[in-house]
Order: structure tokens, then sequence, then C-alpha cells
């Protein structure tokens, strides 16, 4: 999938869409769908670009956690929430960081580093509660593959899925590579150490008389973290019952406030929003949450990033090449690409080469364009059209080309970003992170002012 490429062709199939299925029949109104279509802002907004660049990573060594080695290269925000929340004293927090940032890994590493320091000690020392079960059970896959490769955590953590909609001929009463315990009896008789549900399961659990001995060996000091996963998805009534909830467990679990580490995760934050959120969270946990609480990612700057390459290559595209620019003159994703390629960089290249992913991120770098449009975003968000006056100003060939040629030549640059790839231990990875937003209003309540040109 090519972001900048499904973007334009969501917009003009909506388009079309809106022109065939609303006709209009009276020649007064004529060409006011048309109208509608091109006002800024009439149906769509946006879209919108950003090109994240890589995070901050941290200097901390795959030890950090004694019992469990990291496998990986942390990033700085990562870093921050292991600092946060490990040791016998966490504090409560909030990750607010982007999609792919690891905010699982965050709260995850701490929360297991605590449950091997306190292994075969009984009771449930860890709830988190996910707003989908499609969520929670991607996760416990991921909980199960790194408890079982651990072997100080393998048969020594065990870790609880309790949702609805639980299939009870194929539970798991025991944990393995790719499971962790769904068993409903298995958890009730053998609590497990880290519980995966939902708020409404959660609210059973707290309830039904059959489910009493999942806390048989839950005291005042055994309960530690109590995570909520997305926790922006929580608002309004749904956020209020939420509250209510953890209120009645603290009660059941006759839990003093202070107690619990609350870890609340959710998307990337505005400066201004950081007190908000303090506050929600607050309200939602019942507990207090000072400014610092909330860690927010941390990304090189364009200047930093572009501190060890040097332009070898300025030369873009020209204007009589709008054709071959156009993503509908190709059969698929990887034939538009590799013509993509050879329009910039001037050479052929072989799609199928397992090794060309990386090859683009290469050329990339040294090319003049790619510079200006990541100086030009700087991590920010910006409306495309907005972006493209910038290069107006920067280049003057460029303010007097036709507007289509600047939208396909600037989608065409940002698919081979798309596209691009970096080699990592684990495999291939993405050069950047490239994400763009159309918004499209919903269309009810349309009225029109009779005028002489009437408009929608």
């Amino acid at each position: 999938m090519i972001p900048s490429v499904l973007s334009s062709q969501v917009q003009k199939g909506v388009e079309d869409f809106l022109k065939t299925t609303f006709p209009i029949s009276t020649p007064f109104f004529h060409g006011v769908m048309d109208r509608f279509l091109e006002e800024d802002g009439g149906i769509f907004k946006g879209p919108y670009i950003s090109i994240k660049l890589p995070y901050r990573t941290s200097s901390i060594g795959p030890d950090f956690f004694g019992g469990i080695p990291l496998r990986f290269a942390p990033y700085l925000h990562q870093e921050m929430a292991f600092r946060r929340l490990s040791g016998e004293q966490p504090a409560s927090a909030i990750i607010a960081t982007g999609t792919g940032s690891g905010k699982t890994e965050c709260f995850l590493f701490p929360i297991l580093d605590y449950c091997w320091r306190h292994r075969g000690e009984p009771g449930i020392k860890a709830i988190i509660i996910y707003p989908m079960n499609a969520l929670a059970t991607d996760q416990a896959k991921r909980m199960a593959r790194l408890i079982h490769d651990n072997p100080n955590l393998k048969n020594q953590i065990k870790a609880g899925l309790y949702i609805g909609g639980q299939e009870r001929k194929h539970a798991s009463q025991v944990m393995g590579h790719e499971n962790i315990i769904t068993d409903r009896d298995t958890l009730r008789l053998s609590p497990p150490d880290i519980l995966l549900t939902n708020y409404k399961m959660l609210d059973y659990l707290l309830i039904r008389p059959r489910d009493f001995p999942l806390w048989k060996e839950n005291g005042p000091e055994t309960l530690r973290y109590l995570v909520v996963d997305e926790i922006h998805t929580f608002d309004g009534a749904q956020g209020t019952d939420l509250a209510c909830l953890i209120r009645r467990l603290k009660s059941r679990l006759k839990l003093e406030k202070g107690r619990l580490c609350c870890v609340g995760t959710s998307a990337t934050l505005g400066e201004k929003e950081t007190q908000r959120v303090c506050v929600y969270a607050g309200k939602v946990f019942g507990e207090t949450f000072a400014p610092d609480a909330v860690i927010t990612e941390s990304l090189v700057s364009a200047e930093e990033f572009l501190a060890d390459s040097q332009i070898e290559r300025s030369s873009v595209i020209s204007p009589e090449q709008v054709e071959a620019l156009s993503p509908d003159g190709y059969e698929n994703d990887q034939a538009y690409l590799k013509a993509q390629y050879e329009l910039w960089f001037g050479e052929a290249i072989d799609t199928d080469d397992g090794t060309w992913p990386v090859s683009v991120t290469e050329k990339l770098r040294k090319h003049g364009f790619f510079w200006k449009l990541v100086l030009s975003l700087n991590n920010r968000i910006v409306p495309l059209d907005e972006l493209i006056l910038l290069f107006d100003r920067f280049t003057p060939e460029f303010a007097d080309a036709p507007e289509e040629y600047k939208r396909n030549l600037m989608d065409s640059m940002i698919a081979l970003i798309s596209a691009a790839r970096v080699s990592r231990e684990t495999g291939l990875a993405p050069f950047l992170n490239v994400r763009l937003q159309l918004w499209l209003r919903e269309l009810r309540r349309i009225v029109v002012n009779i005028e002489q040109s009437p408009t929608l």
C-alpha cells in the first residue's frame, strides 16, 4: 500500500461516486456538486502529510532488567518509561507516543521484571485492560512469545487472558509459545501473575461468585500495576464506567491511594494537551498524575537526520513527464514504483531483487528534492497543498508548472520514501514513517443557498 497513491485514489473515487449517485436534473443547479467538490473543505480536508523521522535511541544496554535481557535497542522514550515504571516504587505514567513506537514494551518489560523478582508469590500482580478483544488477543500472543523465549521467565511467570467470546473447547490450560492461559477454571484455581482483560469482563470478575477464587490470593500489597491501553478511547459514559470500576477494584482489594502504579497509553499529544491529559488520567484512575508523568516521543531533527548525507543529485522530473508520474497508467504498485525510481535517478532497478528497498534509501539520502522535503516538514504534520506552496518558493520552475504535475511529483517522491527500507537485526524495517490523512465530511443535512450561482 502506497499512502500517497491511495489517498489520491480514495478522493477521486468518492468524487466520481457522488457525481454519478446525485445527478443534478434541474438546470438552475447545474454544476453545484462540482463546485462543492472543488471547494476547499467542502467535502475533503487534506490530505495532511507527515514524514516522521527516526526516534532518538537510548544508551542503556541489554542488561537493564537483570532477568530479562533486552533483545532490541530501546528508544529514548522507552528508556524513560523503563526508569519511571521499574523498581519497587514505580510511578504512574501516561505513554503518549506514535504508532509503531513500542508503547507496549514501555510497560510490559517493567511488569515482567517485577513479576520475575516476585516470582513464586501468589496473586495477580498486574492487570492490563484493552478496549477491544482483538487487541487483547494479539497482545497475548506477543506476551506468550516473550515469556516462552526467556529461560528466566518460562515456567516462572504466568499470564492469563479473560475476555468474552472465548471458545471453551479450545481454551489453553498452560502457557505456550503462541498462547497464554485462557481456560477460566485454571485461572480461578491458580490466578496468573498478569491478567489481560477488558473493562466489561473485569466488571463481571468483581461481582460473579464463581469468579471470587480469582482474587483469593490478592492482599493489599499484591496488585502493583494497572494498565489501560488506548486510554483516550474511554470517553464520556464509558470513561465514567471505567473510573467507577477502578474505584471498586481498589475497594475490593483494599488498595490505598498511591499503592497502584497506573499506566495509560495514548496517541501522540500536542504540547498544550499534557496538563489536560494528566487531569483526565487522574479522574479515571483516582490517582495524582504530575506533569512529568506524561512520556512523549523524541525524534531526531531534520538537520541531525541529514548530517551524514551529501547531495549528489538535484534534478527534478520535468512537467513533460506528467503522465509517467501518474499511478493510473500502471498495472500495479511495483510497476509504478519501478518507473518512479527510473524517473528520479535515471537508472533501471529490479524490484524483484530483495535488496532494492535498501538501495532506494541510499539514493534518497543523496537527492536534493528529498532534502527539501525532509527539511520543510521537520516532523510536522502539514497539508499537502501547503507543502506544495513551500516548494513553489524554493523552486521557481516548480511554481510555474501545472497543479496536476506538482501533485503527481510530490506523490511520486512520497511513494518512494514509503517503499524504502533499512536493514536491521530483525530484518527490513521502514526507512521513515510516512502518514497521509484524508478527512471526509459526513454528507447529511446538506442545504443550498438560492442565489444566482447556488452553492451547497
